[in-house]
């Protein structure tokens, strides 16, 4: 698999401008930690919104999440039904008890 020169740096731009990016939200997470914005749970959500939003990036571009959306969806949706058909398992077993 060759790559042209002109896609490499096309690549490398993407992963500057994501490691900039995280650079600058290190220092609004430093800088929003001495800023108190009024209660405790601001802050915190404040410092969730911007941890997910580096995270975000992180797991898109860095771990190439991005490009997969059609297993993540089918993922998402395999652990919904798993979850619901755990969630109803109690109510299948009340309806059926076994009988020692």
């Amino acid at each position: 698999m060759s790559h042209s020169h002109e896609e490499i740096q096309k690549h490398v731009k993407v992963y500057i401008s994501v490691f900039v990016s995280l650079l600058i939200l290190t220092f609004i997470t430093v800088g929003a930690s001495y800023f108190h914005f009024g209660s405790i749970k601001m802050n915190i959500a404040i410092a969730l919104v911007i941890a997910t939003i580096k995270g975000s990036l992180v797991a898109g571009y860095f771990m190439h999440l991005i490009s997969e959306q059609k297993i993540i969806y089918f993922s998402i949706v395999l652990t919904a039904i798993f979850f619901i058909a755990l969630l109803f398992l109690p109510f299948f077993t009340f309806l059926n008890p076994i009988k020692l």
